[in-house]
């Protein structure tokens, strides 16, 4: 019987749905802030003087966090940044975020929802080290599911 090995974090792809199918937007170096949690409520019971309640209201979502090596031409997620950022047009898209296996097969797929571009930034220069020029592009969404 063969044991179970947890995925590693290092095999992802990501798919903005509606920016067209370009290879080079698809692969980043990092993804982070999938992660979801519950906003709360405080609750003062009268008389009970040993804790208060806490109760679940409504959950909220980090910004996406994507991370590559700058793309010198040729990709649409610069552009759909660059339209946001100079001509204030926002255009929701939705993003996969897939999990692969070996064989390159889909083990979970995070389906974020409404996404728009929140932030860009690129890496510092610096004439004393040779490292990659790496674009970070923060992004704002309603919601993910898994699937």
């Amino acid at each position: 019987m063969a044991g179970y090995y947890p995925p590693v974090g290092f095999h992802f792809g990501v798919e903005f749905t509606s920016l067209g199918k370009n290879d080079n937007d698809t692969r980043f170096q990092s993804v982070s802030g999938l992660s979801v949690e519950f906003e709360t409520e405080n609750f003062k019971e009268g008389g009970e003087n040993r804790f208060e309640h806490v109760l679940p209201v409504r959950t909220k979502y980090p910004d996406l966090i994507l991370k590559r090596g700058l793309l010198a031409k040729d990709s649409e997620v610069f552009a759909w940044c660059q339209k946001a950022f100079q001509q204030r047009e926002f255009k929701l898209t939705n993003l996969l975020v897939t999990l692969l296996n070996e064989k390159h097969e889909p083990l979970k797929t995070w389906n974020v929802v409404n996404a728009w571009p929140k932030k860009w930034a690129v890496s510092d220069f610096n004439a004393e080290t040779n490292a990659i020029v790496i674009e970070t592009l923060e992004l704002r969404y309603n919601y993910f599911t898994i699937s």
